[in-house]
């Protein structure tokens, strides 16, 4: 069983603007973590893989530039591989508490249109200890996850993870599904996403034929009263 340390560091800004800067890192036997956030949005986060930091701010902010997060990241692993060792050690005959994932939600990331890219989104929730395990498939075949985001702890100490795959050409009625394996769960918790495009509402054109008429209609009636009237002078 995996034995995660972790460190959460917050620090309050002034009364008169206050803000939230956030500083996680965490390990396991095989997993690192390391991310700062502001006000509850992660800013960036290091990707231990290829030895960089990403940033996780939207396109249109600025990116903030950290020209020593990774040596600072890599800094913290070393103390927490040491903290980890220790603290194993001390509680290898704790049976370790474990909370299963709820069932994953499944989602498109932007709206769906027709042959358009887009981006599908596996949600866990809930879950301890990290991590946990990402299955996709399409049409019953099984296909890789694109991406797969660092563990986000929750407030209550359990944490959320999101795993992503590309939809270049979503056609209509493939079936995709995802799956989580985890520790606590006695077998895989799955969900199914079918693709559904938006049929073109009628409304819009029923209410334009319908006021069309009656405003011929009103015409109509309006043209007989007036002629009516006329021949009674």
């Amino acid at each position: 069983m995996k034995l995660l340390i972790l460190t959460l560091l917050i620090l309050q800004g002034s009364a008169q603007e206050s803000h939230k800067d956030m500083h996680i890192n965490g390990c396991s036997d095989t997993d690192k973590l390391d991310m700062y956030g502001l006000d509850a949005d992660v800013v960036y986060e290091t990707d231990f893989e290829h030895k960089r930091t990403v940033s996780r701010l939207p396109k249109f902010v600025d990116p903030v530039v950290n020209k020593v997060a990774y040596e600072e990241a890599m800094r913290d692993q070393a103390l927490c591989q040491l903290n980890q060792k220790v603290v194993s050690k001390a509680m290898k005959d704790i049976p370790l508490k474990l909370d299963a994932p709820g069932a994953p939600l499944l989602y498109p990331k932007d709206h769906l249109r027709p042959s358009q890219p887009n981006t599908l989104v596996c949600q866990a929730s809930g879950f301890y200890p990290v991590p946990i395990n990402f299955t996709w498939t399409r049409d019953g075949q099984t296909i890789s996850s694109d991406s797969v985001s660092q563990p986000y702890p929750q407030s209550d100490g359990t944490f959320t993870q999101f795993s992503t795959i590309e939809l270049l050409q979503p056609e209509e009625g493939q079936v995709y599904s995802c799956s989580l394996e985890h520790p606590a769960l006695k077998e895989p918790a799955t969900r199914l996403w079918t693709v559904q495009f938006q049929k073109p509402s009628l409304a819009p054109s029923v209410f334009c034929a319908v006021g069309l008429t009656l405003g011929l209609v009103g015409v109509a009636v309006g043209t007989f009263f007036l002629v009516k009237g006329n021949e009674c002078r």
